[in-house]
């Protein structure tokens, strides 16, 4: 089974289009898993009312608020599917998508395989990044994606091997790059991923961590750090390299600035 985990934080007013989504799948042999990292909205009492009219389990577990590092931490281990389908509480699927995830998992499902790498898409359909043809299967890792992609992705990984990668608590931050641990599940084995598919829809928000970059690198430094650092030895170009170090460089002085 495919569990479907969604972190969340005051998003009530969101999880309808994306619960939507969910009862539209052409399949339903998944289960929706809602983390709700101290919503004060009323989101577990909203998904509750979703469980009574989905045909798919639906689960919701309320965590004091710590970030969605934190939440994807906590939705891992309660998993009960063998694969983690992340998707956003502001997202959506199109119909098809746990299907599309069912049958490339069947077709690759050999255990080298750590996860799956399938395009986003806009509301409006338009394919996020670069939308070049390519072989209907790629192998490649999450470092090597973002410069031939040029867009945000949809990622469904192995639950044992996320498991085995939980993301870093830091004190006094809430926020840790996924592409950190990405990188580590990545290192365990393969990920696939599909250059002409599009299975997710991505609506950037004024107050998501998209669109407010710069803002969540000041609060968290140290979480942003630790994943430059790491970055500098993955990347391939020196030009990217050097990027990443002066984005390091910029964490660690606002990581000084943050303890004055």
């Amino acid at each position: 089974m495919i569990t479907v985990l969604t972190p969340t934080f005051n998003r009530a007013h969101t999880l309808p289009k994306l619960f939507d989504s969910l009862m539209k799948q052409s399949v339903s042999g998944f289960e929706w898993l809602v983390i709700d990292d101290g919503s004060s909205d009323g989101t577990s009492e909203l998904v509750d009312g979703f469980r009574e009219a989905a045909p798919f389990p639906v689960r919701c577990l309320v965590k004091t608020n710590g970030g969605k590092h934190t939440a994807l931490n906590e939705g891992v281990k309660a998993a009960a599917g063998d694969w983690v389908f992340i998707v956003d509480s502001d997202d959506m699927l199109v119909e098809e998508a746990i299907q599309k995830v069912e049958t490339a998992l069947s077709e690759f499902g050999c255990d080298s395989l750590v996860g799956l790498g399938f395009r986003t898409m806009f509301p409006s359909g338009k394919v996020n990044g670069v939308a070049r043809r390519a072989a209907s299967n790629l192998r490649a890792t999450p470092a090597e994606a973002p410069h031939i992609f040029r867009g945000d992705l949809a990622y469904i990984f192995r639950r044992s091997t996320m498991a085995a990668h939980p993301f870093p608590i830091i004190p006094g931050e809430k926020f840790v790059p996924e592409l950190f641990i990405w990188n580590k599940i990545s290192d365990e084995g393969e990920i696939i991923y599909f250059p002409n598919t599009a299975i997710y829809i991505c609506e950037y928000l004024e107050d998501g961590y998209s669109q407010n970059f710069k803002r969540n690198l000041r609060k968290n430094p140290r979480g942003f750090g630790i994943h430059y650092l790491a970055q500098i030895g993955r990347e391939k170009q020196l030009v990217m390299k050097a990027k990443c170090l002066i984005r390091y460089v910029q964490c660690r002085w606002f990581a000084w600035r943050n303890a004055q």
